[in-house]
């Protein structure tokens, strides 16, 4: 197997490029200094091992090489690595946590535990020093452990115990080196010995197991000291005594013999353990504690890292300069050669305190790893003078990325205000700069590529050089709040910005003193609630740019910028889009026919094409459904010279990235999507060749490198059928379903219809309906569109010719009002969950407690809310469903009354509604 033949190094040997996949992870930007950084091999390799997000990298520093192990679908929280360095183990949280070992020779991910914590998942996981088994501490209220045997091909742990409330939160765990029955947690107050035994052989390996821990709580009057908060614990090295470190810099002592008990009266561990005594070490707070071989290692807030001795005497002191809290120290498993006399009095940042036996030197002669809670790691060669810095990332959220227009670069920006640009191509670190007042929001190249503006968390506005990343002018304040959007027109003269406060702002390239530079031109407050987009285009009769933005007030806003003057922005246009639906995303739509178009996607996983020029909606279509709705899109840049009409769009939804075939037409077979960022996508951006995508994660600090590949994305779209095929799919039942059959009985009904039911000519059979005939048949088959809607439906379809033909549409055949009904349709059903919330909203609570609507006030706001009803057809319609509807021990009347509608609406319908009562008893509709 590729597992027993593996070995070390092999890893990156493998064909990363031959993915059948359409978006293929290149390389990752960034970590989770929250958590440990490993060092998987030895001598002068650097190749560590990190967290970023959902995915485990192992990066070859010098190499310049990622690998990714991917399988998690929720962010890892945390991991543990096998002595030899050999077996990775991970774990996430919330429902459906998984737990993975991986071999890290080969890649390959040879155990994976389900539900092993349900609904909680793991906050802390070790691996025992013989590599054989697993303690996992779960992350709920309150926590369980569990011990696993994660060779065996069983879902049920070992053992497992709950844990009282009043232990805290235990976060941390590791097992006794010396015994795989013994391990020890802590919270930030108490420490807990367990110990677990096997009872009983049950067959087939299986093992009958019982677990005893002891939870120990120290207090400022236990040893007349401040204790501080307890950081990590590890079991001496002596095999009888446990440490744990403290936030005051000091040491805990526990030991299973207490000098001050009578050895009669001493108990077994883990109920003997006691703490003996506190050794304070130093003023600062310890964050990292380790025991290596003879020595033990500690780790502090100020970077420094301490060996000392069994009995807690310094041997040595590392303290890189600039170095942050330490949060993980990973030692290489060879020795290096130890230094000479000479060599070790030129390290001015090793002091050596005592001579110790021949185990402890060789102990120190380890090179190690070191990471920061400040997102750095170093590698500290032992011999050497310098710290090497391997690794800066951002050690706040990442909410911003943008591309070179014509270059193979990339700028990526950080709440923590640093600014870095990478050539992607070769993944190489070119320019940096740290702001340090505020963190960047969002940042765009021009055009042409010559400047990068970058938008602030404070509202400021940075305009800089895109190579050396200095300033070109001075810094505009004029937004009231961070800014969310920037963006150049395309031709560099204009800059526009939007911030949380509602507000579009334009700034203009002038021409002073024979030089060119930028000043604030006007802003308006454009919108009354959050804007989602703004757009830079180009006028249809002109070279002249137009601006666009788009709230979620559904206005779609255009700005008259030639006629715009100092402070003052002028607005030609603000149209509604939507009604019900929230617009979350705008682009242009590539010009594959006459007409053109402007595609948004709404919060309902619809998307639509607007005319340009009259903001006419021309289409509505069934957008991408991964879980949420699109939240960015951009048209991917032309790849192929060769079909210059073939088109794709990329896309981020609120924790996966996506690619749709154009053009779009509700086929779910063209579009895919894959995981990127689990806690949240926060920015979308794509090469100048379309050869690559990147996606920013916001709190998850990373930046992901995708790999376009269009071949396999055509494949599957190819796969999933032609024609008709994908969209009989979507029917209930598919193309031989009893729905299908229905749906035909009722467009052939529709053409007797409008022929005329008791004529007696000849029929006139034929495959189209008149468009007047789609509401009913909408109807019908269980859609309920509104007015608004049905004149869409019809106005889609009657000018779906007109450009090309100059000619209306007057009918429409059975696989059209498909296309139309799927595209048109609730994208997840009839869901009771929106019906509640509108009771939310309209109703009160009454006696019980429930959400009602009080019959009176429903009867006003159908009549004078939204799509008003008059008296008359609010009283037809409800005669009709309460006359109509099934009633027990009678039979259906054949006509109605509606001179009675008044009697009949105050007898059946009660004077206050719930939503469910309005659903069941007078819409009929059966909604689970």
């Amino acid at each position: 197997s590729l597992v027993w033949a593996a070995t070390p190094g092999m890893l990156f040997q493998k064909d990363r490029d031959s993915s059948p996949h359409p978006l293929n992870l290149s390389w990752v930007f960034g970590y989770n200094s929250s958590l440990a950084v490993h060092s998987l091999m030895d001598g002068e390799d650097r190749v560590l091992l990190y967290i970023s997000s959902h995915t485990v990298v192992i990066h070859d520093i010098l190499g310049n090489r990622q690998y990714h192990l991917q399988g998690h679908a929720k962010v890892i929280s945390c991991l543990c690595v096998s002595e030899d360095k050999r077996w990775v183990a991970t774990a996430d949280q919330g429902p459906d946590a998984l737990i993975i070992v991986w071999d890290t020779y080969s890649g390959v991910p040879v155990r994976t535990i389900f539900k092993s914590h349900p609904g909680d998942g793991v906050c802390a996981i070790a691996i025992s020093q013989d590599a054989k088994y697993l303690v996992t501490i779960s992350a709920g209220t309150v926590q369980k452990v569990c011990v696993w045997r994660w060779t065996l091909p069983t879902e049920k742990p070992l053992c497992s115990t709950e844990l009282r409330p009043e232990f805290g939160h235990q976060d941390y765990v590791t097992f006794n080196p010396q015994d795989p029955h013994e391990f020890v947690s802590n919270s930030k107050t108490q420490v807990i010995f367990y110990l677990w035994v096997k009872t009983s052989l049950l067959g087939e390996g299986r093992a009958g197991v019982q677990g005893e821990h002891m939870g120990l709580l120290l207090s400022p009057q236990t040893f007349k000291c401040v204790v501080g908060k307890f950081s990590q614990s590890v079991f001496h090295f002596n095999n009888s005594q446990a440490l744990t470190g403290t936030s005051a810099g000091k040491l805990v002592v526990w030991d299973a013999v207490d000098p001050q008990t009578a050895p009669e009266e001493q108990q077994a561990k883990p109920f003997g353990m006691t703490a003996i005594k506190i050794v304070p070490l130093q003023k600062e707070s310890l964050t990292v504690l380790e025991v290596l071989e003879s020595c033990i290692v500690t780790g502090d807030v100020k970077g420094q890292v301490k060996f000392y001795d069994g009995e807690l005497r310094i041997l040595s002191l590392y303290s890189p300069s600039k170095a942050g809290p330490i949060r993980s120290l990973s030692f290489s498993t060879t020795l290096r050669d130890p230094p000479d006399a000479t060599a070790a009095r030129s390290q001015p940042f090793l002091t050596s305190i005592s001579d110790s036996s021949r185990s402890v030197s060789l102990t120190l002669n380890r090179n190690f790893i070191l990471s920061t809670s400040d997102a750095t790691v170093f590698h500290v060669a032992t011999n050497s003078a310098d710290f090497e810095k391997v690794l800066e990332e951002a050690k706040k959220a990442v909410s911003a990325i943008a591309c070179h227009p014509q270059e193979a670069l990339v700028a990526v920006g950080s709440h923590c205000g640093l600014l870095k640009v990478w050539d992607y191509r070769h993944t190489k670190y070119l320019a940096s700069r740290i702001f340090p007042e505020a963190g960047i929001q969002c940042l765009s190249y021009d055009p042409q590529g010559h400047f990068l503006a970058a938008g602030f968390t404070d509202g400021s506005v940075h305009i800089l050089d895109a190579i050396s990343l200095q300033s070109s002018c001075k810094e505009f304040q004029f937004s009231q709040g961070p800014v969310t959007h920037i963006s150049f027109s395309h031709n560099s003269e204009y800059l526009a910005t939007a911030d949380e406060k509602y507000s579009v702002i334009v700034y203009k390239r002038v021409l002073q003193n024979e030089h060119r530079c930028w000043e604030h031109l006007a802003g308006l407050d454009s919108h009354y609630k959050p804007i989602r987009s703004i757009l830079f285009g180009v006028q249809p009769d002109s070279n002249k740019p137009r601006l666009l933005s788009l709230g979620e007030d559904r206005q779609l806003v255009e700005y008259d910028l030639s006629s715009s003057i100092k402070d003052h922005l002028v607005v030609t246009h603000r149209d509604q889009v939507e009604r019900s639906a929230v617009p979350l995303c705008l682009a242009w739509y590539p010009q594959l026919s006459t007409e053109s178009f402007i595609l948004t996607a709404n919060n309902c996983y619809k998307m639509k094409l607007f005319n340009t020029t009259t903001k006419m909606c021309r289409k509505t279509l069934l957008g991408p459904t991964y879980g949420s709705p699109l939240e960015k899109i951009q048209i991917l840049p032309t790849t192929s010279p060769a079909d210059p009409q073939r088109h794709y769009l990329v896309y981020i939804t609120k924790d996966k990235v996506g690619l749709q075939i154009l053009p779009v037409d509700g086929n779910p077979h063209k579009s895919l999507a894959f995981i990127c960022h689990p806690d949240g996508a926060s920015d979308l951006a794509s090469s100048h060749d379309g050869h690559y995508v990147f996606t920013a994660g916001g709190i998850d600090c990373t930046v992901m490198k995708w790999k376009v590949n269009l071949t396999a994305l055509d494949a599957a779209a190819f796969l999933g059928g032609e024609d008709m095929i994908p969209f009989y799919n979507l029917l209930d039942g598919g193309r031989e379903g009893e729905f299908f059959r229905e749906l035909e009985d009722y467009f052939y009904y529709a053409q007797l219809y409008n022929q005329g039911v008791e004529t007696l000519e000849n029929r006139q059979v034929s495959t189209h309906i008149p468009l007047e005939q789609i509401p009913s048949i909408m109807r019908a088959i269980g859609f309920y569109p509104s007015e608004e809607e049905i004149e869409e439906m019809i106005n889609e379809v009657k000018f779906s010719k007109i450009v090309d033909t100059g000619e209306q549409v007057r009918e429409i055949n059975l696989g059209d009002f498909i296309k139309l009904y799927i595209n048109h349709r609730p994208a997840l059903g009839l869901s009771m969950k929106s019906l509640q919330q509108a009771f939310q909203v309209l109703g009160y609570d009454n006696e019980k407690g429930d959400k009602v609507i009080d019959r009176g006030d429903l009867l006003s706001l159908l009549q004078c809310r939204g799509e008003q009803m008059t008296e008359d057809e609010l009283a037809t319609c409800l005669t009709t469903l309460l006359e109509w509807r099934p009633r027990t021990g009678g039979s259906e009347p054949d006509t109605y009354d509606p001179s009675g509608a008044a009697a009949l609406i105050e007898e059946e319908i009660p004077a206050e509604i719930t939503a469910e009562i309005f659903a069941a008893d007078i819409l009929g509709l059966n909604i689970a």
